[in-house]
């Protein structure tokens, strides 16, 4: 029985981290639902290689219809924290306890949600203390599961290893 995914995005995400891990879960039979501020509104990755039209808007959207979240980097998951929408959204799904999945910059939600005190969890080099700061044991490795619910990795080469993980979870 495939899973229902929700995927917070904006424009500015890092093209690859959207792509590769939404593709892997469409494979393994589970739902990719894009949400972002507006039904229907395309958005763009920074590499220009990724375009993505939002499946559902942020208003629409209740967190206890999904069965995970996806936090894709680039800028994306920096703007996503300035609105606190998003931020209630993605602590939602910290504080029950559901798969998170967030990769690169996409952790930095999760700092603005204040869920990572206790955690063990990596992301991109530059955000890595701002992560320390918000409680997290960072780990600079390809992936890092904690608590068989957060699953973090660093960047784009990281990608493989991040997708086999967050599957795992999904199971």
């Amino acid at each position: 029985m495939g899973k229902k995914i929700a995927t917070v995005i904006t424009d500015m995400f890092e093209d690859i981290e959207f792509t590769d891990p939404a593709e892997a879960f469409k494979e393994a039979g589970h739902e990719v639902i894009t949400i972002g501020d507006e039904k229907g509104k395309q958005v763009e990755g920074k590499n220009k290689e990724a375009t993505v039209t939002v499946d559902q808007g942020i208003d629409d959207v209740d967190p206890n219809d999904f069965d995970a979240l996806f936090i894709p980097g680039g800028f994306s998951p920096d703007q996503l924290r300035a609105d606190d929408r998003y931020v209630t959204f993605a602590k939602h799904f910290m504080d029950e306890k559901k798969p998170v999945f967030a990769i690169c910059h996409g952790p930095q939600l999760l700092i603005t949600a204040k869920t990572l005190e206790g955690r063990d969890a990596t992301g991109y080099k530059s955000i890595q203390v701002d992560m320390e700061y918000a409680g997290a044991k960072v780990v600079d490795k390809e992936v890092v599961v904690c608590q068989n619910q957060l699953v973090t990795s660093r960047q784009p080469d990281d990608i493989p290893a991040f997708n086999r993980e967050s599957l795992n979870l999904l199971k």
